[in-house]
């Protein structure tokens, strides 16, 4: 389905003089060291309405499905499988993810050689009606295909040759160009998931061995508030 690699983004103002409260006659009778202490108000003794500081917060993580209760709870990742049994099915399957896609969207591809990672990217440069055919950017790192009718560009990115890391792909801008684009990334895990804490990751599973199966399990999974809507939006 697509072309095998050549593998291996208060300081402390002075006190006017006169006025340290350690020089300052004390009134008679109002020296606290000497004043008898209500009964269960020794200062000694730890107050134990103060909150334990090394009590662990509670977390959870969006990727993995989990959800942390009260203000600021992380929403838990939605996840769509399906099945493709042609590459004319994968491309169809790119076309219809178009449809729920707008500019600052992710997406993370996941798939071994030859799985259907750039047929599935060709079909999302047709839905969104990009310039210029759609093909594995391998030797280039990165291609922007620019809309036709006013869309958002798509960035496609194939990162198998970069290592680990965003450092690596400081260069590529893709932080300057996320905002306004659809940036599609192959091999992109472990990589790229700084750019964005929502983003949709789309694993490809193929059968192994030397085979001719087409079939492929192709599983959805929308990390973050932008995708809680992904099964409804699929339709």
């Amino acid at each position: 389905m697509e072309a095998p690699h050549n593998s291996p983004a208060a300081e402390t103002a002075p006190k006017p003089a006169g006025t340290d409260p350690a020089s300052a006659p004390k009134p008679a009778g109002t020296d606290p060291a000497s004043a008898p202490n209500p009964a269960g108000t020794d200062p000694a003794a730890p107050d134990s309405a103060a909150p334990d500081s090394a009590a662990p917060a509670s977390t959870a993580s969006a990727e993995h499905g989990g959800s942390a209760g009260g203000a600021g709870t992380v929403p838990e990742a939605v996840t769509v499988a399906l099945t493709v049994t042609s590459p004319e099915e994968m491309q169809e399957l790119g076309r219809r993810l178009a449809r729920v896609l707008a500019p600052g969207d992710l997406v993370m591809l996941t798939g071994e050689l030859g799985a259907g990672k750039t047929t599935l990217t060709r079909g999302l440069g047709e839905g969104l009606g990009v310039r210029g055919a759609v093909t594995s950017p391998t030797f280039v790192i990165a291609r922007v295909h620019p809309s036709l009718s006013g869309g958002p560009a798509l960035v496609h990115v194939d990162a198998y040759r970069l290592g680990g890391g965003l450092d690596e792909m400081e260069d590529l801008d893709l932080d300057v160009s996320l905002p306004e684009s659809v940036v599609v990334v192959e091999w992109g895990d472990g990589k790229v998931e700084e750019l964005s804490d929502d983003r949709l990751r789309v694993l490809i599973d193929r059968a192994t061995g030397d085979t001719d199966d087409e079939r492929r399990e192709v599983t959805l999974v929308g990390i973050g508030a932008r995708w809680a809507g992904l099964r409804e939006a699929l339709g």
